[in-house]
């Protein structure tokens, strides 16, 4: 028998056969045959690329096989999409660094070749069956068609450079006031540099359009964690939309916001989960047990109250470089704005809003509006 109908075989028996014992047939049909082994990587390269054409990306495919599957399926699928990757056109920067991030796929140790065909079988009934279409991240955007153009191709921008390093700070200090200062500084920072890239695109022979991208949102507590997002996302000129089944948001916005979005997101989570551990072991100290609602109800107040402050910074910030400039900012910014827009409600034409669950513990309410009191953002001192 050849190894090509092996893996036929295999592959009928195990993808569309729902019987118990159909995994366990097809993967010793597998195991048994040593030579069906590089015709199983090839069609699993072709599963990688099916993925891409249906909307996924290198992210989006090792976050749903971590949450839906194990460790092994995780290597195997980093050495498909690694495997893959000569063999595809040219994506972008966002693309490529997704692809640099994709965890090292070399396979552990088999114990026996059943139970390694097992696992992959395992892993292309998901990429296969499993994996919805997703809306297109790269139509309309920078990355369409692989063109790279000039202002994506440039190194980080030192303003970028410069809210990453507060934002790390932010992360390591142990003092809620240093945190809340850097916090704020980086905050006022991005509106600044938005500004300026507006300002640069608006006279730019062939201005930006918006593009999207992808953040995942883990669990537990994703509700409150997509209400931060949303929240970020709000207060630096971009908009988002969460996809509970599949654990992450969409993010639709220009280039150099999305990038804001994506630094300070991580940076609050960083700092509202080291602020909730704190929050908790003083509550335990008094003698209270803490329990789900409070951890959600301090990450729902965290949310609430740190975007309310991002606003109100990201204004103060727009407004003072609008009143310095030659250029009336405000018809740019809203040009932005419509763009963004339109392009959201192109991705996403039907939308639902859902209520914020589990966040009536009181205490943690508290708690949370605190620590995001703490951590963000107020009206500081110009930066120079």
């Amino acid at each position: 028998m050849s190894t090509s109908r092996t893996v036929d075989r295999a592959f009928e028996t195990a993808l569309y056969d729902t019987a118990d014992h159909a995994l366990d047939t097809a993967a010793s049909l597998l195991a048994a045959d040593p030579g069906a082994d590089a015709e199983l990587d090839r069609r699993g390269e072709e599963f990688v690329a099916t993925a891409w054409r249906r909307g996924w990306q290198p992210a989006d495919l090792v976050r749903i096989v971590r949450r839906e599957l194990d460790d092994v399926h995780l290597r195997l699928v980093a050495r498909l999409i690694r495997a893959q990757a000569p063999h595809d056109r040219p994506r972008g920067p966002r693309w490529a660094a997704q692809l640099d991030a994709v965890p090292e796929g070399s396979a552990a140790p088999r114990a026996d070749r059943f139970s390694h065909a097992t696992a992959v079988l395992e892993l292309y009934r998901l990429l296969l069956l499993r994996l919805p279409t997703l809306e297109p991240l790269e139509t309309g955007g920078a990355e369409d068609n692989g063109r790279r153009t000039p202002r994506e191709a440039r190194p980080e921008s030192r303003a970028l450079a410069r809210i990453r390093a507060l934002l790390a700070k932010a992360e390591a200090t142990g003092y809620p006031e240093e945190a809340e200062a850097l916090s704020a500084k980086a905050q006022e920072l991005m509106a600044r540099h938005s500004v300026d890239e507006a300002l640069l695109s608006a006279h730019a022979p062939a201005p930006d359009t918006p593009g999207a991208c992808r953040i995942g949102i883990e669990a537990p507590y994703e509700q409150a964690k997509a209400v931060l997002l949303d929240a970020v996302a709000d207060a630096n000129h971009c908009r988002a939309v969460w996809n509970e089944a599949l654990g992450f948001s969409t993010v639709v916005g220009f280039e150099s916001d999305l990038e804001a979005v994506e630094l300070l997101h991580t940076s609050l989570l960083v700092q509202a989960e080291a602020a909730m551990t704190k929050a908790e072991a003083a509550q335990r100290a008094g003698g209270r047990k803490r329990t789900k609602t409070f951890r959600q109800s301090f990450l729902a107040a965290y949310a609430h109250r740190a975007g309310a402050r991002l606003r109100a910074a990201a204004e103060a910030a727009t407004a003072e470089a609008g009143g310095t400039g030659d250029v009336d900012l405000l018809p740019v910014l809203a040009s932005r704005e419509v763009a963004v827009t339109d392009r959201l409600e192109r991705m996403f034409p039907e939308t639902t809003t859902t209520r914020l669950r589990g966040a009536g513990d009181a205490a943690g309410w508290t708690e949370g509006t605190r620590a995001a009191d703490d951590a963000e953002v107020g009206r500081r001192r110009p930066l120079r």
